[in-house]
């Protein structure tokens, strides 16, 4: 895979030390209308309930391991074009959160 050239990687420590450029009041004063207005103009309407998947701070760094997979589903991941890694990672992500729920609506019920 080809590295690009302006990506930089920092610590949680060293992004902890960075000074924000973000105008956090204009962040805060735009309404929620405002958001999907934009969202749906760059990337089309947002799902019900987007802001639940909001994740904020620095996520763990992801780990490298050794999987097999059946070779018809690494073929499919593979036809989708460069990211396959990503896509088969967000599969799985998706699949453990719904688990997730469905084990929290299970402790919820009794």
């Amino acid at each position: 895979m080809e590295k690009k050239e302006n990506i930089v990687r920092y610590s949680a420590d060293e992004l902890a030390r960075l000074k924000s450029e973000t105008d956090w009041g204009k962040v805060d004063a735009t309404s929620r209308e405002e958001i999907e207005r934009q969202a749906d103009q760059d990337d089309g309407p947002l799902p019900a309930g987007w802001e639940s998947t909001v994740v904020i701070g620095v996520p763990e760094p992801r780990q490298s391991i050794h999987i097999r997979l059946d070779a018809d589903v690494l073929r499919w991941f593979k036809a989708q074009g460069p990211g396959y890694q990503t896509r088969i990672n967000a599969v799985l992500k998706a699949f453990v959160a719904a688990k997730r729920r469905e084990e929290e609506a299970r402790s919820n019920r009794g």
